[in-house]
């Protein structure tokens, strides 16, 4: 049974691995991130850095709490994206949120990880069978599994 610090460096790597999936998709093969996609970067972001800071502090069970939360924020979006992409006719393209998540400090300091520039229903190519956005749900489900995982079991180091 891995330690709950070892979960956490484990979710932690996951979840900067699929970041850095994402930026390869992003910048090798051309397909660029809508706004729904950029929140779940910052989903992802959100879960490696709480649980990374979890593993090494003696709260392992007040940021494993935040990272989850983290992962049902980034369920929810990848939701939302799921449908859109099942309801052709519904769009999320260039609206208010796209405008604001490319002002938010973060977007306009690093614009190559969080400038949203692609469409919402664009995201249809598969890798190994399934879309990106299936990729990232499988990813969320599995990650609030694991951070559940860690904050019901005894906390061992």
């Amino acid at each position: 049974m891995p330690s709950s610090r070892n979960a956490l460096l484990s979710i932690a790597a996951v979840s900067l691995a699929l970041v850095g999936a994402a930026l390869y998709l992003q910048h090798a093969k051309d397909m660029l991130p809508c706004p729904l996609c950029v929140i779940q970067r910052y989903a992802f972001l959100g879960i490696a850095i709480f649980s990374l800071i979890g593993a090494f502090a003696n709260k392992i069970k007040a940021l494993a709490t935040l990272a989850l939360l983290c992962a049902l924020g980034g369920l929810g979006t990848v939701g939302k994206h799921l449908y859109v992409l099942a309801h052709p006719g519904f769009s999320c393209g260039i609206d208010p949120m796209e405008t604001l998540l490319n002002k938010i400090p973060t977007a306009t300091a690093m614009p190559w990880l969080f400038r949203a520039d692609g469409l919402c229903e664009a995201a249809q190519d598969t890798v190994f069978g399934l879309n990106v956005p299936q990729w990232s749900a499988v990813w969320f489900v599995i990650l609030t599994v694991s951070l559940i995982w860690v904050l019901l079991r005894r906390t061992s180091r």
